[in-house]
């Protein structure tokens, strides 16, 4: 497969699990179109024109030929300078890396990671918030998110990827959509009723049974195990963590059991003082599920060999 291809697909197969709908996805881009027709043309050349056709800022190619063919892959949930001399030595000991893909986003894309995050102002408006709080509250977390990311070595990984010229590329989003629906088909058709039910129901996947033997698997973060689930919200894609201040009104719509990825410290405090409950599955375990289902799909487009890395274990479904 050439790299295109597989970065196209992972774009493509992203927007079709997507929380927005589909005319929320095609007004996001429109909306990158007219924001570029508006720049002075001095400005447009620094655009990032994948926006016009990419709804996932956070999704790039960061170095490489396009169409440059690819047969086997190294990837990892964290892409950086060590997995990348690693796949330097792979490659002069008899097994040439051809693509390294990251989960996490890495250069243009991390930079642009606060972009993603609108996603969330749609899917909150979709479960029925309304969308002038939605986009209020999510506005001041996405400015945040800006600042913290602006100040950071953005270029790092990729400056070195050039240097030792191997392919690199990322997919954050597209893998959390995956992995977001796929949880929440699972919680929405098996109802389990406890909290207890719900880690024992994230059991059954391989992903979260790895984990658990890693110590970093499925747990009750507030509530007993025996504490009715009540109605669960998956919240595991859109960047990053959204406003904490949406917990009041997730509560208000009926929502009573959270089950994220994982919690900082502040939206840990703000949620326990709504009286939801809240299961974290596993930062690590739920970036793995996203990967493998996307990869499962990429897999039957053609023949590709898979190295594992940095938190990475591929399970085939």
């Amino acid at each position: 497969m050439k790299l295109k291809e597989i970065y196209d697909f992972f774009v493509g197969e992203g927007i079709k699990l997507d929380l927005r709908t589909k005319s929320q996805i095609v007004s996001n881009l429109r909306s990158k179109q007219a924001e570029y027709k508006k720049l002075k043309p001095s400005l447009r050349k620094f655009f990032d024109k994948e926006n016009f056709k990419n709804p996932f800022a956070d999704t790039r190619i960061l170095y490489g030929d396009p169409k440059a063919d690819v047969e086997r892959i190294l990837i990892g949930i964290d892409i950086e300078i060590g997995e990348l001399l690693l796949a330097d030595h792979l490659s002069h000991n008899g097994k040439k890396i051809d693509l390294i893909i990251a989960h996490h986003p890495e250069g243009v894309a991390l930079a642009g990671l606060h972009e993603v995050m609108h996603l969330q102002t749609d899917a909150l408006h979709n479960l029925g918030v309304d969308l002038a709080i939605a986009k209020d509250l999510m506005t001041k977390r996405i400015e945040e998110v800006s600042r913290r990311l602006h100040g950071a070595n953005h270029t790092r990984t990729v400056d070195a990827a050039k240097l030792l010229d191997i392919p690199l590329m990322c997919c954050h989003t597209p893998a959390d959509n995956h992995v977001a629906q796929y949880l929440q088909r699972l919680v929405d058709t098996k109802k389990p009723k406890t909290l207890q039910d719900i880690v024992d129901l994230l059991l059954k996947e391989p992903e979260f049974q790895d984990a658990a033997f890693n110590k970093a698997g499925p747990q009750i973060l507030i509530g007993k195990a025996k504490d009715k689930a009540g109605k669960v919200l998956v919240d595991m894609t859109g960047g990053t963590e959204g406003s904490k201040e949406i917990f009041a009104r997730l509560s208000q719509i009926g929502i009573k059991t959270q089950l994220s990825m994982h919690l900082s410290e502040a939206h840990y405090e703000r949620i326990k003082s709504e009286h939801m409950h809240v299961v974290i599955s596993g930062h690590m375990a739920s970036d793995n599920l996203g990967m493998n289902l996307l990869l499962d799909k990429l897999e039957r487009k053609g023949r590709l060999e898979i190295i594992e890395c940095s938190g990475f274990r591929r399970v085939k479904r």
